[in-house]
């Protein structure tokens, strides 16, 4: 759909609600399994999150929509700098729910001039299978690490979704090209793919960082590293990115205070100073208190010596993961350093 690029987005393909005949069942494994673990909305609202029929039974055709954000640096760099934070690419600058979603009103509004119909916006944030739908309208195909892949846009890009009460010809599924290659699996930090293309989110730090509230369990915060919002490994290191395209929203772009902080910055945040930094981010959802307990545990791994300093005072911080991973963090340093 030419529009759809005018608008802005990479890439545009359409399928049928019920593509995906076999998502309710994986679904339901998933959650058997307790793979989803604290998101309890999985199991919630699998009826609709399984079958998009259901979601909305008039609609008639889903249109999936690929934008890219690909970074204009090596987001695995950072990783290596243990004074500092690593924060997944997606989230180094604005909310991508906000400005993709606003695309996409626009393009269901052009679409709605074109031919009288109805339509219902999606990003992320409803429960739509996006990724199985956009396999199956051809957008890409779910690589071994469950995220989408695409031959002419590497891992790179966010979804969106419009369904419509109109008609449209179905464009063809995508199949799966990732052949023996097993490098999204062999980088995972915490091993948190039991089998390729099944994902056990307990283990995952995107999950571990921003859907887990309280401790993390002790076994699992050494292998975190530096990371203190989302893990951008898996989808680095796939060779399909040698294709992918240049992000066009200029908003999209890292804020250079959030390419590599400083963790003895980022520590001493308080709630204020945490919404005043992260406004407009996806960073500020997780509040201040689960930020701070990720930067303790970067702070924890960093060998740092003189970052036991930042993190002492927070030994009794009102919140107890916060208080639970400075005092942890304190200890790592002791250790580290008379060791």
């Amino acid at each position: 759909m030419a529009r759809a690029l005018q608008e802005g987005f990479s890439k545009c393909r359409v399928t049928v609600p019920d593509a995906v005949p076999d998502a309710a069942a994986r679904l339901a494994q998933f959650v058997e399994k307790g793979r989803h673990g604290q998101m309890g909305w999985m199991a919630e609202r699998m009826h609709w999150r399984g079958d998009p029929a259901a979601l909305w039974p008039e609609a008639r055709s889903v249109i999936m929509l690929a934008e890219a954000y690909t970074p204009d640096h090596d987001p695995l760099e950072v990783l290596g700098q243990r004074d500092r934070a690593a924060i997944s690419v997606y989230a180094q600058n604005r909310d991508y729910h906000d400005i993709v979603k606003k695309r996409l009103k626009r393009l269901g509004r052009w679409l709605i001039e074109q031919s009288p119909c109805e339509i219902k916006v999606f990003v992320d944030t409803a429960p739509v299978m996006e990724k199985p739908l956009a396999e199956a309208a051809g957008l890409g195909w779910q690589g071994k690490h469950t995220n989408l892949l695409a031959r002419d846009l590497g891992s790179w890009f966010f979804l969106g979704a419009i369904f419509t009460t109109l008609e449209l010809a179905p464009d063809p599924p995508e199949g799966e090209h990732c052949g023996s290659c097993r490098a999204c699996l062999d980088i995972c930090p915490t091993e948190a793919f039991p089998a390729p293309f099944q994902l056990d989110a307990r283990r995952c730090i995107s999950y571990l960082t921003i859907e887990h509230k309280g401790r993390v369990d002790e076994a699992l915060r050494a292998k975190m590293g530096n990371r203190i919002y989302g893990c951008d490994d898996c989808l680095a290191v796939c060779p399909w990115n040698k294709f992918a395209q240049a992000a066009h929203e200029t908003r999209y772009a890292a804020r250079e205070d959030l390419r590599a902080p400083r963790l003895a910055e980022l520590v001493q945040l308080d709630d204020a100073g945490f919404r005043a930094k992260f406004s407009g981010s996806p960073i500020k959802r997780i509040g201040r208190d689960r930020f701070v307990r990720n930067v303790l545990y970067a702070i924890g791994n960093s060998g740092e010596a003189a970052l036991r300093a930042a993190a002492l005072p927070l030994a009794d911080d009102p919140d107890p993961a916060v208080a639970d991973a400075a005092r942890w963090a304190a200890m790592r340093l002791a250790q580290w350093s008379s060791g």
